[in-house]
């Protein structure tokens, strides 16, 4: 069974540990748990990483965040990835710093990435896990606070979260969607005020 897990971002060294690239930030996590390493392919960098007798293809766009579709639907093309089997992990501001939350589908919540790739994809039934990274900017400056790097206190902090969303991508190709929704939503949830408009998707 293959899966492909596609984690959010941009490339390049200046957006690199920034909020907006949390996407990518887990995927280099669960790579080197699994002592792999990323190849620049076409459309983005991949690596493979076995578990349980399935195999993960872990996917960072190189296509820059508004066009991930591209990406994203070749390489479910290329690797012939059954459409269930796609999950992506995107930043989400609506939710606290570190809240996780899975969804089988909905929709892209103003999010430029989710959007090109429910485009793309002409569907919004595809997996995606949210993390947050809070809101804490003043007025006319999200822009600046999406892309800027994360505070030492806030890098520690989501060591464990980003190891918790690990789990989560693990629990989604041995169990599926619902069971890991069922076993980690309750665990990656963070007390404090969020915008829960995806309870209806």
């Amino acid at each position: 069974m293959k899966y492909l897990i596609v984690g959010l971002g941009n490339p390049g060294d200046e957006y690199a540990g920034t909020r907006h690239n949390i996407g990518f930030t887990v995927l280099d996590a669960m790579a080197k748990a699994s002592n792999s390493s990323f190849s620049d392919k076409r459309y983005g960098f991949i690596c493979p990483v076995k578990y349980k007798g399935r195999e993960f293809i872990l996917l960072k766009p190189s296509t820059f965040m508004n066009l991930s579709g591209n990406a994203v639907r070749y390489w479910i093309n290329r690797e012939k990835i059954k459409p269930g089997n796609l999950l992506v992990i995107v930043d989400d501001i609506a939710l606290p710093l570190g809240s996780i939350r899975m969804r089988p589908k909905g929709s892209d919540g103003g999010h430029n990435g989710l959007s090109h790739i429910t485009s793309i994809l002409g569907t919004n039934e595809y997996a995606r896990i949210r993390v947050g990274i809070g809101n804490g900017f003043r007025k006319g400056s999200k822009v600046n606070y999406v892309l800027g790097e994360w505070s030492p206190d806030e890098k520690k902090f989501l060591e464990e979260r980003i190891t918790l969303v690990i789990e989560m991508i693990r629990s989604f190709g041995t169990s599926g969607t619902e069971l890991t929704m069922t076993a980690f939503n309750k665990k990656g949830r963070i007390t404090g005020t969020e915008n829960d408009r995806d309870k209806t998707e």
